[in-house]
C-alpha cells in the first residue's frame, strides 16, 4: 500500500491510498489534484470517502465520480454530493480488500464521520477529516463541545500506533497554541521542533499517531491537571466540568494569535 498525502488548496491533503493498480480519496475538494494522483501512480480509482459536507471536502466528489464510476461513501446525515451510499456509525464500508470501519464523530458538523481500519500494512490508520488535527480538533460548527470531547475520545481510545491522517496542514499553528496551554510539556516541545524541521523541506507533518496526539495535543489532555488549570486561567472553567474545560480551551484557540 502507497499512501500519498495530495496537497489541494492552501493547506488541505486529499489522501490517495494505493494498493497496485486500484486507490481510494478521502474528501477530495477538488478533482484535478487527484486525477493528477492517479496517472501519476498508475492507479485506477475504486472508492470516494467523505467524511463531512464541507465544501472543501466535497468539490471535487461529483466529477470524479463521473470519471472514474468510483462508488461515494458519506456520512448518512449530511448533504453530499450524489449519488452516495449512506454510511452510519458501526457500518463496514469494504475497499481495497480491505474492512473500514465508520466511527460518528459529531462536533465540526452535526453528522461527521471517520473511517478506521486496524491494519493496513501492519498498522492501523485512521482518516478524521476535520475532527481531530495533529495538535488540535476542528472548530465546533454544528455541535457542543461535550459531542466533540465525547468523539475525540472515542478516536484517543484507538490504538497507540493508529496513523492519523488529517485533511489540513494546520499542525505547526496548533502546536504554537499547544506551546502557550503547555509551556512545559517536554515532548510537545521536541514534537514542535521535529515538525518544524518537516516544514522547512516542505515536507507534510502528518500522518500523526494516536501515541504522539496523547502526549501533545490538549484538545485530547483537557483531563490533564497543567491543561485544567490552564483553562481556569483563561476564563474560570469549573475544574469538575470536562465539558466546560473542553469548551474554554476550544474558545482560546479560537481567539488565539
Amino acid at each position: 500500500m502507497k499512501l500519498h498525502p495530495l496537497p489541494a488548496f492552501q493547506d488541505n491533503y486529499l489522501w490517495l491510498l494505493q494498493d497496485g493498480p486500484q486507490a481510494l480519496v478521502v474528501d477530495p475538494g477538488d478533482a484535478p489534484p487527484v486525477l493528477e494522483g492517479l496517472r501519476s501512480a498508475a492507479a485506477r480509482l475504486q472508492v470516494i470517502l467523505v467524511t463531512h459536507h464541507h465544501g472543501d471536502h466535497t468539490g471535487g466528489v461529483r466529477a470524479l465520480h463521473e470519471a472514474t464510476g468510483a462508488v461515494v461513501y458519506g456520512p448518512a446525515r449530511e448533504d453530499i454530493p450524489g449519488p452516495f451510499v449512506a454510511v452510519r456509525d458501526g457500518d463496514t464500508v469494504q475497499a481495497l480488500g480491505l474492512a473500514w470501519t465508520v466511527i460518528e464523530v459529531p462536533g465540526h458538523t452535526a453528522g461527521h464521520v471517520a473511517y478506521y481500519c486496524p491494519d493496513v500494512d501492519g498498522a492501523p490508520l485512521l482518516f478524521c477529516g476535520d475532527t481531530l488535527f495533529s495538535g488540535g480538533c476542528g472548530r465546533l460548527f454544528e455541535g457542543t463541545p461535550a459531542q466533540m470531547l465525547a468523539s475525540l475520545d472515542r478516536l484517543a481510545a484507538l490504538p497507540a500506533t493508529t496513523r492519523v491522517c488529517c485533511a489540513h496542514e494546520y499542525t505547526l499553528s496548533n502546536l504554537r497554541f499547544a506551546r502557550a496551554v503547555e509551556p512545559a510539556n517536554e515532548k510537545l516541545i521536541h514534537y514542535m521542533s521535529h515538525c518544524e524541521d518537516l516544514r522547512a523541506r516542505h515536507e507534510p507533518t502528518l500522518p500523526s499517531t494516536i501515541a504522539t496526539e496523547r502526549h501533545v495535543n490538549p484538545f485530547l489532555r483537557t483531563r490533564e491537571p497543567a491543561v485544567v488549570r490552564a483553562a481556569q486561567a483563561f476564563n474560570g472553567a469549573d475544574p469538575g466540568d470536562e465539558a466546560a474545560v473542553f469548551a474554554a480551551i476550544r474558545q482560546w484557540k479560537n481567539e488565539f494569535r
